[in-house]
Parts: C-alpha cells; sequence; structure tokens
C-alpha cells in the first residue's frame, strides 16, 4: 500500500522522537532498529524507508533532540527573557540529572559521540557551539581573568561534562553525585558573573546571594540521606 505524504511525514517524526528517547536513555550502541522501530510502532521497512541507515537516523535525532533542550533552556519565564540563572537552575538540577530520556543529548551520551560516525559528531559540535553561544550571551562581570568565549566554553564543558559526571556516581554513592551538581551550580554560575555588578563608587564586583539562597532551597528537599 502506498504511504501518503503526510503519513510519511508523521512516520519520520515518531521514528526521529522514539530514538531521540531511546539514545538518551540507554546509549547509541545500547539501542537497535528493532527497538526504534517499535518504539514508533513502525516495522523495520517502515524505518529504512526514511533512513538508509542507523546513523542517519541518529544524526536527525540528536539535532531535534539537541535543538529542543536549547529551545527550553532559553524559554522566557513568566513573560520576560531566560537569564543566566534560568539556563543554570534547568541544566544543573537534579531533576535534570534524573530523567535521561528527555535530558539533554550532550550530556546523556557525551561518552559516545566520539566513537560515533562524522554525521553524528557534526550535530553534536553545532548544538555544543549554540550552548556555548548562550552562556557567553548570558555573561555578568566575574572575577575570572579569561574572554568571554573562553568563560562560555568552559562553563558549557562543565555543564555537559559534570552532570553526565554526577550520572556515572548516582547508583553507588548518591550523595557524591548530588555534591557535583552543587559544587557545578555555585562554580558556574561564579565564573558566569552570575547576579553580579559592579558597585559604582569603588568599582568592586558583588555578589547578590538571594539567587544562591533560592537555589539552595530548591535542591535541599532533593538530597539523598
Amino acid at each position: 500500500m502506498k504511504v501518503t505524504k503526510e503519513k510519511a511525514a508523521e512516520n519520520r517524526a515518531a521514528l526521529v522522537q522514539a530514538a531521540a528517547h531511546l539514545f538518551r536513555e540507554h546509549g547509541i550502541d545500547g539501542v537497535g532498529v528493532a527497538e526504534i522501530s517499535k518504539q514508533a510502532g513502525l516495522t523495520h521497512g517502515a524505518l529504512y524507508a526514511q533512513f538508509p541507515s542507523k546513523e542517519a537516523l541518529a544524526a536527525e535525532a540528536f539535532a531535534s533532540a539537541l535543538k529542543g533542550g536549547l529551545e527550553q533552556i532559553t524559554a522566557g519565564r513568566d513573560g520576560r527573557p531566560a537569564t543566566l540563572t534560568d539556563y543554570l537552575d534547568w541544566y544543573l538540577s537534579f531533576d535534570h540529572r534524573d530523567n535521561l530520556a528527555t535530558s539533554c543529548a550532550m550530556s546523556a551520551c557525551v561518552s559516545e559521540v566520539a566513537r560515533q560516525d562524522k554525521v553524528i559528531c557534526d550535530r553534536v559540535t553545532e548544538a555544543f557551539e549554540q550552548l556555548v553561544a548562550v552562556m557567553e550571551r548570558g555573561l555578568g562581570a566575574s572575577p575570572v581573568k579569561a574572554e568571554n568565549r573562553q568563560r562560555a566554553l568552559a562553563m558549557a564543558a562543565a555543564m555537559v561534562g559534570g552532570l553526565a559526571a554526577s550520572r556515572a556516581v548516582a547508583k553507588t554513592d548518591p550523595k557524591l553525585s548530588n555534591e557535583i551538581v552543587r559544587a557545578l551550580r555555585r562554580i558556574v554560575g561564579e565564573v558566569g558573573g552570575e547576579e553580579r555588578h559592579v558597585d559604582g563608587a569603588r568599582g568592586r564586583v558583588r555578589g547578590t546571594r538571594k539567587r544562591v539562597r533560592r537555589t539552595r532551597r530548591i535542591t535541599a528537599n532533593q538530597e539523598s540521606p
């Protein structure tokens, strides 16, 4: 039976969504086309009618997931533009760490990407550059003596790699995992100049504690015993 253009587009979207969730939850190499097809409610034939290989599907799935993640990070809050604090509160949170299937695709699969096909690496590289740009736009004054791009690069790399590290130890040492997330949240915020401003009278950089206290209250109840 011939598939209409509308149905073909629907099938493609279902496969991309299924692959994006499964790759983040189980890893790229931990999921086969059979599982992806089943999750999407389709057959192998339907998958290969849309994509010539698993790698091609993975590239599109990563592009979709990474785009969605960046949109979530930068989405406005309560009718105002998102700030650096908003970015960090979402990304460096226990909820983000614990929900792999809907998390940032880079942090979920960062250890695997270097061993994958170049087309997948290309999508991740593009998304990482976009994350760096988002971080750079949110920078404030900071005592860290580095160029803005260097600060943004270090922040993005710490966020992605640090979250992956916190997941790696979570099963055996939940307390350590929580410590990693909290340390990242504090240090990345400091490097980014979160809630800082220059005192015009003395030219000193002062940090406001309000956001830090609020973040601590949010995370306090999530700490494992």
